[in-house]
């Protein structure tokens, strides 16, 4: 039997949930998906770049070593990879919403590609593969 199993969301450490929906959805231009409260002030807070891919689950930080990840789940390393079809577009939309970059857009065998921080810190990639 065949089973079907794709990665359907990851859980991104946050300071506040309204700064990160605000971000995501203005200077990455991300759905809210869902925002529903849960009990102690939590709540359950999906955004998602579109369609087919996986959405991210925001999640404040409540504890002094959550607080300690958040902008750097990764230990500094690219994190989160933003795929795109139409990657001047995206870019000139980041840049006039204040997204930060960490580099000039560059081409890569596989596509054209660019670092940038979401506003934590975590870094990204920006990518448009190849052909």
């Amino acid at each position: 039997m065949h089973m079907e199993r794709t990665l359907s969301s990851l859980a991104l450490v946050v300071r506040d949930y309204d700064e990160a929906i605000a971000f995501f959805t203005q200077a990455l231009r991300f759905t809210l998906v869902e925002d529903t409260p849960q009990t102690e002030g939590k709540r359950w807070v999906v955004i998602s770049p579109g369609e087919g891919g996986a959405a991210l689950v925001l999640a404040r930080a409540v504890t002094p070593e959550q607080e300690s990840r958040i902008g750097d789940q990764t230990g500094g390393r690219v994190f989160l990879f933003l795929r795109t079809s139409d990657f001047w577009d995206d870019y000139h939309h980041m840049l006039a919403h204040g997204v930060q970059f960490m580099e000039q857009p560059r081409h890569e065998p596989y596509g054209t590609v660019v670092v940038f921080q979401d506003l934590y810190g975590n870094k990204w990639d920006l990518i448009q593969p190849a052909g």
